[in-house]
């Protein structure tokens, strides 16, 4: 009979590229590809779309460093939950733990299950476009086809996550490596065009802005949401190597990437498409595709389907630490924050992530219900920025790398406590 094991937990296996791939596979999801004019659709002109998108980029990147931050004092995997537990559990017996609570319930139980699956059925869209649009499929087969496509996908990627995480980077890393891939050659393209003196569209500037105190919150809000996903590195910190040096520099070297790969691939599309086309399209990456890329747009609905399939892969990678670190704290089930012996994961919190996901996939339209709930996303993120003003005054005594400044500027020691953290010499 074989003995179990002391103290088995998680292991750090993610080094810093892992950590960087971690970020841009869960920000660089199908959005982009699929629909990103919505922008565009609330500010009227190109000059003050790409203003939004480069905005969008840098208020990222702000809130990505503040995580950063949390992440060096609180060092527990479970990103917002864990920032919760360490500002506020101790204030109130009742009140303080309750942020946390909610967090993690509606996190866990509904909204990023069906996250996972509105990305999974995307992949499962595009996978089988060449198929059906080949074999002529009819709208009903195409459904089931899609269903039956969506749940094996589901399957693999639970796989993936429940048996290793040495393998869940490999294959992170090479799906964030192939949509990057796919991102260069719209960009690419996009370059050509510009070449071939394409510049109509874009030169027209500022030109029908129509930006006002109404539409400017909604084009922030679409902007923001694509770049969601910066987070993803305080949720599994537990689980990277040196994470006092490698979560900040993850972000500071994967948002900036995705924010640069936003903007040059709407300067793309904008060579060949003009604001009306953009906005009414329903496939903006695949229409730039047909008319940019030639004999190469078929990389274009390969590209979705890697993206979408690598993201949902990452997320459900990331919320299942969360299901693991809340169980841990006594807020789920006890079982959900065990660890297999054999396989080093989170087994049953990766069980249930994929029977959640399941269920919502079985379910039908479930992108209003996500749409109705994703504003407390926001709310969560703005819950975390108090914590972190809670903890410059509760935790002031543990050790930051670095810190943000609270009026969102970096100041002189901040920069010097970075540029030394990364081997520089004054």
């Amino acid at each position: 009979m074989t003995s179990i094991p002391k103290n088995v937990k998680l292991r750090r296996e993610l080094g810093l590229f892992s950590a960087v791939c971690l970020i841009i596979s869960v920000m660089l999801g199908s959005g982009i590809f699929v629909s990103p004019a919505n922008a565009l659709k609330n500010t009227g002109s190109v000059g003050m779309c790409l203003v939004i998108w480069a905005s969008c980029g840098l208020l990222s990147l702000l809130g990505a460093m503040s995580y950063a931050e949390l992440g060096t004092v609180v060092n527990k995997s479970g990103g917002e939950f864990s920032f919760y537990q360490s500002a506020f559990a101790d204030m109130h017996k009742f009140w303080g733990p309750l942020p946390s609570f909610i967090y993690s319930w509606v996190s866990i139980m509904y909204v990023r299950p069906a996250e996972v699956a509105i990305i999974i059925l995307t992949f499962s869209e595009y996978f089988i476009r060449p198929f059906s649009i080949l074999t002529d499929m009819t709208p009903e087969s195409e459904h089931t086809v899609k269903k039956t496509v969506s749940i094996l996908a589901l399957g693999i990627i639970t796989f993936i996550n429940y048996t290793s995480v040495k393998c869940f980077i490999k294959i992170q890393n090479v799906f964030t490596i192939c949509k990057v891939t796919a991102c260069i050659f719209v960009i690419v393209g996009g370059i050509y065009q510009l070449y071939l003196g394409n510049t109509k569209n874009l030169m027209t500037g500022f030109e029908g802005t129509t930006l006002s105190i109404d539409t400017l919150p909604i084009a922030f809000y679409s902007g923001l949401w694509a770049y969601d996903g910066w987070t993803a590195t305080t949720v599994v910190s537990e689980e990277i190597k040196n994470p006092q040096r490698n979560i900040l520099l993850s972000i500071l070297l994967a948002v900036p990437f995705v924010t640069m790969i936003y903007v040059l691939m709407n300067v793309s599309y904008l060579t060949v498409l003009s604001v009306a086309e953009m906005t009414s399209v329903q496939a903006v990456a695949v229409e730039f595709g047909t008319r940019a890329l030639g004999s190469f747009s078929f990389i274009i609905p390969l590209g979705v389907a890697m993206a979408t399939f690598g993201c949902a892969l990452s997320v459900q990678f990331g919320i299942t630490r969360l299901c693991f670190a809340a169980s841990r704290e006594g807020q789920m089930l006890e079982v959900f924050s065990y660890v297999s012996v054999k396989k080093l994961t989170p087994a049953p919190a990766v069980v249930l992530q994929g029977l959640l996901t399941l269920i919502c996939l079985l379910c039908g339209d479930i992108v209003v219900l996500i749409e109705f709930a994703s504003f407390l996303v926001w709310m969560f993120y703005g819950i975390s920025m108090a914590a972190l003003i809670v903890m410059r005054y509760t935790k002031r005594d543990v050790k930051r790398p670095f810190k943000v400044n609270t009026s969102l500027y970096c100041r002189t020691n901040d920069i010097n406590a970075i540029y030394h953290l990364y081997g520089g010499a004054k």
